[in-house]
């Protein structure tokens, strides 16, 4: 496998061609890559449906578009708010993009949860942007992130209880086996990291400037 820097590991491309009329076939080697995750959410297939397949930069044409490393694993969520969503050359030059989490640490290092309303926050005006346009703190998604957290808590404390009444560690294996497969398929955990008074705000206008190519992705 060719490792990149970032959060994700991409493998090497398939073997075959990919064009504009089957780049979704690529969509199992995707998900082998990305371990069955949304890209951006990081959201299970099991929780957020199939996925599919997004193009990161939706404007580049014809061959690159295709290009292997310009393609992602996306829930319908996110694949659906991306869009063809693209920073225009002002928002660029305020550093307002689209993380690549195949490029660069996006959870953790300028994305964040607050450990009470587990909504996500940037710590620069990239991530805030990210955040806003992938939809990263829509309601279906917070509310995974709090029963992830509730599910670790639970687990700690009936580790705790089960050690404390001398159950012994065949009966505590067993229990650590069920929550690891039911806690695995939601998002991970991300940093906790209090949302700071007000979110930097990038120097030019927020809104996109979306290029419409009539599919999504």
């Amino acid at each position: 496998m060719h490792l990149m820097s970032g959060r994700l590991k991409r493998g090497n491309p398939p073997p075959r061609t990919i064009r504009r009329h089957n780049y979704y076939e690529v969509l199992p080697d995707l998900l082998a890559c990305f371990g069955e995750r949304c890209a951006y959410s990081m959201q299970h297939q099991e929780r957020a449906g199939r996925l599919e397949v997004d193009h990161f930069n939706p404007t580049t044409k014809r061959k690159p578009k295709q290009d292997y490393n310009n393609l992602f694993p996306a829930s319908r969520h996110c694949n659906s708010k991306k869009s063809n969503h693209w920073p225009n050359e002002e928002q660029l030059a305020a550093g307002i993009r689209f993380l690549n989490p195949c490029e660069e640490n996006d959870y953790g290092e300028q994305i964040f949860e607050d450990p009470e309303s587990h909504l996500l926050h940037g710590t620069t005006p990239a991530a805030t942007w990210h955040i806003r346009i992938c939809g990263l703190n829509a309601e279906h998604l917070v509310i995974e992130r709090k029963k992830r957290a509730e599910c670790w808590l639970l687990f700690e404390k009936t580790k705790r209880a089960t050690i404390a009444k001398g159950l012994g560690w065949a009966q505590l294996a067993k229990l650590i086996e069920s929550y690891k497969t039911m806690i695995e398929i939601l998002i991970p955990p991300i940093p906790f990291r209090k949302k700071p008074p007000v979110d930097p705000q990038p120097s030019s206008p927020s809104t996109s400037a979306p290029v419409r190519r009539g599919r999504r992705g």
